[in-house]
């Protein structure tokens, strides 16, 4: 009896498709590391839930972490760089790509001047965007520019991931869902919200003590947003 093995016809990549596979593996040569810390949110969900109570539009947590990142990428610049075979370069404006899946297609669309704006008004922009992505009328103009990137996995029920950089950026951010942990404080135990940050950034413009300074200011940013304040 003759054996018959099944094939299938592989799937022609689509031009967006190629140019993500040509980056991912890119991305494969740059000498990376990686850094993680949790956020505590405890504070903005409470905020949130207490400013929509009252019919006010909340940014979501991925609005006020896009507006934080934006504002200690201002104070950690070479974070904000890219890569050049003659060295590196600091970009002067902060434009964050926040990475959105859609229908097989990985986009990433561009806040731009994210350190300039407030949470609730990267929320109206990332709301543009996204429907944009779904509608599938975004311009190519929405996709350029990116300084840094952030992706977002959390709404999926991810705690943590390591995401690839984005060439020729000179990190990323990946940030799992808001989770309950245990926290022991003052000798007393109580339950808080809390969410991993994990920077991934090439090492021949970033060092370590660079990536743990600027999360450290991510954290701090997140701490100085009212969500009451900006959602009034």
């Amino acid at each position: 009896m003759t054996e018959t093995t099944e094939r299938t016809t592989p799937s022609t990549l689509t031009p967006t498709q190629r140019v993500i596979a040509r980056r991912m593996t890119e991305s494969h040569t740059v000498p990376s590391f990686t850094v993680s810390r949790d956020l505590d949110v405890t504070r903005l969900l409470r905020e949130r839930a207490a400013a929509r109570t009252a019919g006010g539009r909340a940014p979501s947590l991925n609005d006020v972490l896009v507006a934080a990142v934006g504002r200690a990428l201002r104070a950690h610049p070479r974070v904000n760089g890219s890569f050049d075979p003659r060295g590196f370069v600091i970009n002067t404006e902060v434009h964050v790509g926040v990475a959105v899946a859609s229908e097989g297609k990985l986009l990433v669309p561009v806040v731009r001047h994210a350190d300039r704006l407030s949470p609730s008004e990267i929320g109206n922009e990332s709301s543009r965007l996204a429907e944009a992505v779904r509608g599938g009328t975004i311009t190519g103009s929405d996709l350029k520019g990116a300084t840094f990137t952030i992706s977002n996995l959390g709404m999926m029920g991810v705690d943590h991931f390591t995401a690839m950089i984005n060439v020729p950026q000179a990190a990323i951010l990946a940030v799992g869902r808001a989770r309950p942990v245990a926290s022991f404080e003052n000798g007393t135990l109580s339950a808080q919200s809390a969410m991993s940050l994990t920077l991934t950034a090439d090492h021949r413009i970033v060092y370590g003590a660079d990536a743990a300074a600027f999360l450290a200011s991510v954290a701090e940013e997140v701490d100085g947003i009212d969500l009451c304040e900006d959602s009034a």
